[in-house]
């Protein structure tokens, strides 16, 4: 935690002339895209994925026609498929698993009042008014919502409604154009995969709760990679 610490404020330090005040916000912000750049080969090689899905869309097809009334061998054979062709339709979960200890390193730092055994300096950082370690419940008891913190996290759900809008729209298509998806009326083919389909147009939604419940820092990481992501996926699948 201390070599993380130590890290965030030699970023803060670098963006101190360029954003003043806020270096430490700037500074989660571009921890956040060094985070997202590396693991991009793997959003690149889980976009190639789903390219090699819709390549396989004829031959799933014929599967269908073939198992159409055997769900339990239809998706035996599915599976099959794609373990031959070394094509998994969950491999765009990757990129976002690995991002985990990033993301809890930082939730830590800004929840921990002590780091090292020093008092934790970074607590003292603020976005305008709202202070990185702070949450929306600190903003709301201080000002209410159109008060100086509160307003802050009224510009970041806004961001994140937008952000999110444009991931679900996203996700849609990407979800209808993928014959990996089960049919309707067909059963489910992967297991497991039905209830993934369900949930994946919603997933920019679960941001809105995290910018409420987590420290302001944290949040600010979501934000970012949530945005991140929804733009990394409107070019590498288009």
């Amino acid at each position: 935690m201390s070599v993380f610490a130590s890290l965030v404020e030699h970023l803060a330090d670098l963006l101190q002339p360029l954003f003043g005040a806020f270096a430490a916000a700037a500074a989660i912000v571009l921890f956040t895209a060094l985070v997202r750049l590396l693991v991009h080969p793997l959003s690149r090689a889980a976009a190639r994925g789903q390219k090699a899905r819709a390549a396989l869309q004829p031959r799933i097809a014929e599967l269908r026609r073939k198992h159409g009334r055997d769900p339990e061998k239809l998706r035996r054979a599915v599976l099959e498929l794609h373990t031959r062709e070394k094509v998994s339709p969950l491999s765009g979960c990757l990129p976002s698993l690995l991002q985990l200890p990033a993301f809890f390193l930082l939730y830590h730092l800004f929840s921990s009042e002590t780091i090292g055994g020093r008092a934790n300096e970074l607590l003292g950082h603020r976005l305008f008014e709202a202070p990185l370690g702070g949450r929306w419940a600190d903003a709301l008891g201080n000002g209410g919502v159109f008060g100086g913190p509160g307003l802050v996290y009224v510009g970041l759900f806004a961001v994140v409604a937008v952000v999110a809008w444009c991931g679900y729209r996203l996700s849609r298509r990407m979800t209808a154009a993928d014959p990996a998806m089960p049919a309707a009326g067909e059963g489910e083919q992967l297991p497991g995969l039905g209830a993934v389909t369900k949930v994946m147009p919603f997933m920019s939604f679960f941001t809105l709760v995290t910018v409420a419940v987590l420290p302001l820092a944290a949040a600010l990481y979501m934000v970012t990679s949530t945005t991140w992501s929804v733009a990394e996926r409107a070019v590498l699948y288009r």
